[in-house]
């Protein structure tokens, strides 16, 4: 019965009593769910490790599949990586006729050139030193053989294709980089070597004369 617009006390000790009722169920931890069952359309039954344990080839395991018993298989001749930069050799290989590129493929400019230091300071420098002399803690920590100077002389009188071939397929103890140094940076950094190997050689007279006031500067 309502009066006034408010809950007779009867009612409020009924509704108070209801709500209590409802707390205490709402506090009651759920049932816990069953075992994970395998049985299909079941749903608990989803396994997230069941393809760790299905039957599954290894890397140069034997194959019965296969005629020559091997389960690593030949991609079909012609075929190339999805990814892979086809076009000029000279371009994508820095080879030309079957000998190394003596010409860059692309034009040299100074932005090419700054991108090249970008690009060397990230993947090269922690090996082969940040002005490219070989000098670096990783260097003096390579006992079985340290990475070459890039400014030496003999280094320096390679054609550019032949450093860009060993940033591609690697050199020596040097994997490849191709995978992490797309085409255009690999170009640079073949210019960036080319000219720290140039301003290893350049006389100071040689310079533009605000650089040359500079040099005077700050080199010893």
């Amino acid at each position: 019965m309502r009066r006034g617009g408010l809950l007779s006390p009867g009612r409020l000790v009924a509704l108070g009593a209801l709500g209590a009722a409802l707390g205490v169920a709402g506090c009651e931890p759920a049932a816990p769910a069953g075992p994970a069952t395998d049985a299909p359309g079941e749903a608990d039954s989803l396994d997230l490790e069941r393809m760790l344990r299905q039957h599954r080839y290894v890397p140069y395991q034997p194959s019965e599949l296969f005629l020559d018993g091997a389960v690593m298989r030949r991609p079909p001749e012609g075929t190339v990586p999805h990814d892979e930069v086809t076009g000029d050799p000279a371009l994508t290989r820095g080879v030309v006729g079957g000998a190394y590129a003596t010409r860059f493929p692309v034009p040299v400019t100074i932005e090419l050139v700054r991108y090249g230091k970008e690009r060397y300071d990230i993947f090269c420098s922690a090996c082969h030193g940040v002005a490219g002399d070989g000098e670096s803690e990783v260097a003096r920590n390579m006992t079985q053989r340290r990475p070459p100077s890039l400014v030496d002389a003999r280094v320096q009188a390679f054609p550019p294709g032949r450093i860009y071939q060993a940033i591609v397929e690697g050199y020596g103890l040097m994997r490849s980089y191709a995978p992490q140094i797309p085409l255009r940076g690999r170009w640079a950094i073949v210019a960036y070597v080319k000219a720290l190997g140039r301003s290893r050689a350049a006389a100071l007279d040689a310079l533009p004369p605000p650089l040359r006031e500079r040099a005077r500067k700050e080199l010893p």
